[in-house]
């Protein structure tokens, strides 16, 4: 008979075979995630410790998952209502040129600065169904929406809340808000501009007048809605920091803020407004992503609970002596492998006795975690929405996106060990 921790092993390599080839098996990966942890767990209570100590584990963990799946819940139903009210048109006022080049860099730098109040797969879905409406030329929006997928994933490294899985290590206690801006804006942003100054050269002269927009008007509503919204996010931090309180209750104090705003002013067009208002736009999000997450987090806290992570971290640490490098090494796994359960793993097998909080090693995780999933489009949530929205081949991005993103990656590292430096 196998052995339990035989068996857990095994179903967290195949599930994660499952995940990494989602799409030719056309088996959503949050069916994958779930089923994987179940399983995972179900072995664990079978591992020999008795049911009072697993359950004691399990509820332990669960604490600590919860907490990132409220706040995963909460940010995507602001991000929602603000989409339901067209706040994201206002986007578009900001491009006013025909230029090629420089409508790459305008909506570089938005990309960058958004994604780190919104989310990188947010920001990346919002920005590429504008340049859908922007520009007609596939050839030029391909190559600005892979400069979009670059800039959100280096936009998300650089805030607790921009990237799930730097939320993911601000709510675990291995970095803070403050430091985290402090130390990974300027590595970021040189990820970014290195990698953008590539992707300049490819492009050339102007966009057709004909693919310029009509004159969009974004009603007053929607301004209101748009940055009382990004308001909440931006909250979160400061709600941490001034009581204390985790940031899952930061975000439902903005998310209650916000619902209260929007059912004031439809309380009295109840047929004509219907289809905007909070309650039924909550019936309409797509809840795959958090229970994915779930999954995820579930399966990781069964490997730590297993001891297997403390093993095969002590085996790294033998192999591989520089914690740099280790970071390196996960940030380009990213890029092939999902980077939420490469980070959760980590989390699992290092401890904060061994890293500090903002220690260089867990910074370097937020950083090179964050940008890794750039080199291939299968890398990030944001490549593959651009996958998915664009129909992108895999074999395009490989030969016009990697090594801009690859000289980006490279870039802000060498940056960040400099600052450490002086």
């Amino acid at each position: 008979m196998l052995e339990p921790v035989f068996c857990i092993a095994l179903f967290f390599v195949v599930g994660y075979l499952f995940i990494i080839f989602e799409h030719p098996l056309k088996i959503n990966k949050a069916t994958t995630a779930l089923m994987m942890g179940v399983l995972c767990w179900v072995f664990q209570f079978a591992n020999g410790n008795s049911s009072e100590v697993n359950m004691q584990h399990l509820g332990s963990h669960l604490a600590n998952i919860s907490q990132v799946i409220v706040f995963l819940l909460g940010a995507l139903i602001i991000v929602e209502i603000i989409n339901a009210h067209q706040g994201f048109n206002l986007i578009l006022k900001f491009l006013k040129t025909t230029s090629k080049r420089k409508i790459l860099w305008i909506v570089g730098f938005l990309s960058f600065f958004l994604s780190a109040i919104l989310d990188n797969l947010t920001t990346a879905l919002v920005m590429i169904s504008l340049m859908q409406k922007f520009i007609k030329n596939p050839k030029d929006r391909l190559l600005i929406g892979g400069g979009i997928v670059i800039a959100a994933n280096a936009g998300g490294v650089w805030t607790p809340i921009g990237d799930v899985t730097t939320t993911m290590l601000w709510i675990g206690g291995q970095i803070t808000t403050f430091n985290t801006i402090r130390d990974l804006f300027l590595p970021s942003f040189v990820s970014f501009i290195a990698s953008f100054a590539c992707l300049t050269c490819m492009l050339k002269g102007n966009i057709e007048s004909a693919s310029m927009p009509q004159q969009e008007k974004t009603s007053a509503l929607s301004l209101w809605i748009f940055f009382l919204g990004i308001g909440s996010l931006v909250f979160v931090p400061f709600f941490k920091m001034a009581t204390g309180l985790p940031p899952f209750m930061g975000i439902i104090f903005g998310l209650s803020v916000l619902w209260m705003v929007t059912d004031c002013l439809y309380r009295k067009e109840e047929g004509c407004q219907r289809s905007i208002k909070v309650s039924e736009i909550v019936s309409q999000i797509d809840l795959s992503g958090p229970l994915f997450f779930l999954g995820i987090l579930l399966t990781v806290s069964a490997l730590e609970s297993s001891n297997l992570l403390a093993s095969f971290a002590a085996w790294l640490d033998g192999a591989i002596t520089s914690p740099p490098l280790i970071a390196a090494l996960i940030g380009a796994a990213s890029s092939i492998v999902d980077n939420i359960p490469l980070v959760a793993a980590t989390m699992g097998m290092y401890g904060m006795a061994q890293y500090p909080v903002d220690s260089e090693f867990w910074q370097l995780i937020a950083y090179c975690a964050g940008t890794g999933g750039n080199l291939l489009i299968i890398g990030s949530a944001a490549g593959v929405v651009f996958m998915s929205l664009e129909k992108v081949s895999f074999s395009w991005y490989l030969k016009k996106i990697t090594f801009p993103a690859c000289m980006g990656y490279i870039a802000g590292m060498m940056i960040y060990f400099l600052i450490n430096l002086l």
